[in-house]
């Protein structure tokens, strides 16, 4: 991939999901300092679909944590939905990712005994939701992931692919305002891999948000914009998967 500037916009917060100003993040100290991600300006509009990619250790995974409220920045605000949380205490970190955040990763984490049916209704108990409108919720997003036959199977009982649509299900059962997946298809293999993309991209025609860290070209390409990292900071804020393709021949 050909060089590119590291990108410094200084983002305009009005109307967007996520809004990061001049974010740092920092492990160790003296001999042993980590500059993990270094001066990061980004915004992401509603309704946006997009990948970070970057090799290892190039600062995409400790951004999730961080726009997935599961790390503090050293320095600099984040703003998710017009909220700043980047002081907020472990609680109500706690609540905004409850409420606001869906979450997919690579393995499933989903609770072996309990039912798909009841992993999906999991995050609605913490809620508040109460227990017949958990249910028809529940069924209804599984529903969405095609998956109404399998409502009463355990983990054990499902494919891979399957198993992460129920968490996709789980992940947005709260109706939240930004789905974030790290390594979602890292598990599946080529064809399972396609049908639950077909599910993200179906999820964000639908309005919600998408970030999903990958690095695997093929899976970015199915976004609209490509955020690559380098050595924690954006080499590039948005390339389209057509720009993607040219500077990786």
């Amino acid at each position: 991939m050909e060089n590119m500037p590291i990108n410094t916009e200084v983002i305009d917060s009005k109307s967007l999901i996520i809004c990061l100003e001049n974010i740092t993040k920092v492990y160790g100290k003296g001999e042993t300092e980590v500059n993990a991600l270094v001066d990061i300006n980004l915004g992401i509009e509603q309704g946006e679909y997009c990948s970070i990619m970057g090799a290892s250790g190039s600062g995409k995974s400790t951004l999730m944590n961080i726009l997935g409220c599961l790390d503090r920045p050293s320095s600099g605000q984040y703003y998710l939905d017009g909220l700043d949380v980047s002081s907020l205490n472990d609680a109500q970190l706690a609540e905004i990712r409850n409420l606001k955040i869906g979450f997919v990763f690579q393995q499933f984490h989903l609770l072996p005994q309990m039912t798909a049916l009841e992993n999906v209704m999991l995050p609605m108990v913490y809620a508040g939701v109460n227990a017949s409108d958990r249910k028809d919720r529940a069924q209804e997003t599984l529903a969405k992931v095609g998956l109404s036959n399998r409502l009463f199977n355990r983990p054990n009982q499902l494919s891979g692919g399957q198993q992460q649509r129920v968490a996709i299900a789980r992940s947005i059962v709260n109706n939240p305002v930004l789905l974030l997946a790290d390594e979602p298809t890292g598990a599946l293999d080529s064809h399972t891999t396609q049908e639950v993309l077909e599910i993200f991209t179906d999820l964000n025609t639908s309005g919600i948000t998408v970030v999903m860290v990958t690095h695997e070209s093929e899976v970015a390409k199915v976004s609209k914009r490509i955020i690559w990292f380098k050595d924690g900071e954006i080499l590039h804020s948005d390339l389209s998967p057509n720009e993607l393709a040219l500077k990786l021949q």
